[in-house]
């Protein structure tokens, strides 16, 4: 017999088969109501997480606040006595980072940026943001503040906030991803703890991700604005370094504007330059010796943060929001030697890889910057030279000019500076980019990648990722 010749089974299409094959209107709007359903459960949940991540913030900045006010008393009390706290301070901080919450470390932007834009699995990649580690961020950051060191809360919040959005929405099916969820938390982050939605967006933007889509635009704002209005209704409406009064002198503003531009940007750049040669994924000698007795290295930070106490006469401590505040007042006696002895301060609490941020030290570096050079003849109007070095030199350590220019529109709530803000955060970002040619916090994220390997030698639970990768020596040391 002559072999079947193979072929396709084909159904016997009808007019009854092919109208079947056809959902009637009912069907197609039954799937449509429960799609809508879905679509509104994970944006009920992703809401309620954000009243979370905006109490949560609120609570964290409280505090925060009440650490400073405990060490300023206690400093009141036996000033020579509270200046050992910085060195046995950052030593133990730096001791229970290491054997506890390695992934804690330092400002938090880094993990975050990490976290967006390489996933990793296992145990120890998912540690960059989760709950664990934002509370681990919490209590440390706080000691931190409580022993003096010159840190801020606003980078730490970032984490935190990224954290604590990413870990209870992980079981969302749908909807935003991962990399959108913690994108959104580290916007919220910086909306939360400078009391500015708008710079938290920017932030978003310029900062933490590399790409957007129109999925990612619409659950940033959303949580945002929903975090941005739990820390108001818990904080009120309050401004970042209160609401100044008057007209801004524009003349004087636009003058000050080049000159604090390239002088912050040139002093951003140098810290960032340092602190990425200690803290980063390099083999600087410091960086080895700090790898190698992390505990011993953070003792002699806080002995060089307590000598830069002692020079500014106690006024380097903390965040240095009061200094600012008092620097915006036209305080007089304060300039050029509190802002280098804040920066010697803040750089060694950052290089200490103890948790804390450096946005508010920074800020307060800026506005010495400021009243410097407002001190140097009637040219230069007191407060917005002050605004303008806080702008400039913030943009001169993280490289984000427009983060910066709107941050400090936000929180002073001056419009009238916003083209000299602009200017000197454009020429900050360039003349930092002489000396420091990379971003720092895309520098230290690097820390935080998994390493690159030939997929024939990856173990399982490890993702290949492409992108510079943090030694071994780094990995091993969790930085």
């Amino acid at each position: 017999m002559r072999p079947r010749r193979a072929c396709a089974i084909r159904p016997a299409v009808t007019r009854s088969s092919f109208l079947g094959g056809l959902k009637p209107r009912h069907r197609l709007g039954a799937s449509a109501a429960v799609l809508h359903a879905r679509r509104a459960r994970r944006t009920a949940v992703i809401v309620a997480v954000a009243v979370l991540c905006g109490l949560a913030a609120a609570l964290y900045a409280r505090l925060c606040d009440a650490a400073m006010e405990v060490h300023a008393r206690l400093y009141g009390l036996a000033p020579w006595a509270t200046l050992l706290l910085l060195p046995c301070g950052f030593a133990l901080v730096a001791w229970l980072t290491e054997r506890f919450a390695r992934e804690s470390a330092g400002s938090g932007i880094p993990q975050v940026i990490a976290a967006a834009e390489h996933r990793w699995h296992g145990r120890w990649g998912g540690q960059r943001v989760t709950i664990r580690t934002a509370l681990w961020k919490i209590v440390l950051s706080a000691a931190m503040l409580l022993f003096g060191g010159s840190i801020g809360r606003e980078g730490p919040t970032v984490q935190v906030v990224a954290g604590i959005l990413r870990s209870l929405t992980r079981g969302l099916r749908g909807g935003p991803g991962r990399r959108a969820l913690i994108i959104a938390g580290g916007a919220a982050g910086v909306a939360a703890a400078f009391n500015t939605p708008i710079a938290g967006v920017v932030f978003a933007v310029e900062e933490v991700a590399k790409k957007f889509d129109a999925r990612t635009n619409a659950v940033v704002i959303l949580v945002v604005v929903v975090c941005g209005f739990t820390s108001y209704a818990f904080q009120g409406d309050y401004a970042y370094f209160g609401v100044r009064h008057g007209q801004a002198a524009l003349t004087s503003a636009w003058l000050a504007a080049p000159i604090l531009g390239v002088a912050g940007g040139l002093l951003g750049g140098v810290f960032s330059r340092v602190l990425a040669a200690v803290t980063g994924p390099g083999d600087h000698p410091l960086a080895r010796w700090r790898r190698a007795r992390p505990v011993v290295f953070a003792g002699v930070c806080g002995l060089v943060a307590a000598g830069a106490a002692v020079a500014s006469g106690g006024l380097t401590f903390g965040a240095g929001y009061a200094e600012a505040k008092s620097l915006l007042a036209d305080h007089p006696g304060r300039g050029l030697g509190f802002a280098l002895a804040k920066f010697v301060a803040s750089l060694a609490a950052a290089v200490s890889g103890a948790p804390g941020g450096i946005f508010a030290p920074s800020l307060a570096t800026g506005a010495g910057l400021g009243a410097a050079l407002a001190r140097l003849g009637p040219l230069f109007a007191g407060r917005d030279a002050v605004t303008i070095g806080m702008a400039s030199y913030l943009s001169g350590v993280v490289q984000a000019p427009l983060t910066s220019a709107v941050i400090l529109m936000e929180m002073t709530r001056d419009p009238g500076l916003v083209g000299p803000l602009m200017l000197s955060a454009l020429l900050a970002r360039w003349s930092s980019s002489l000396i420091m040619p990379e971003p720092i916090y895309h520098v230290l994220s690097r820390n935080w990648l998994p390493p690159r390997r030939p997929a024939a030698e990856t173990p399982a639970g490890w993702d290949v990722v492409g992108g510079a990768a943090a030694d071994d020596a780094a990995l091993r040391s969790g930085r």
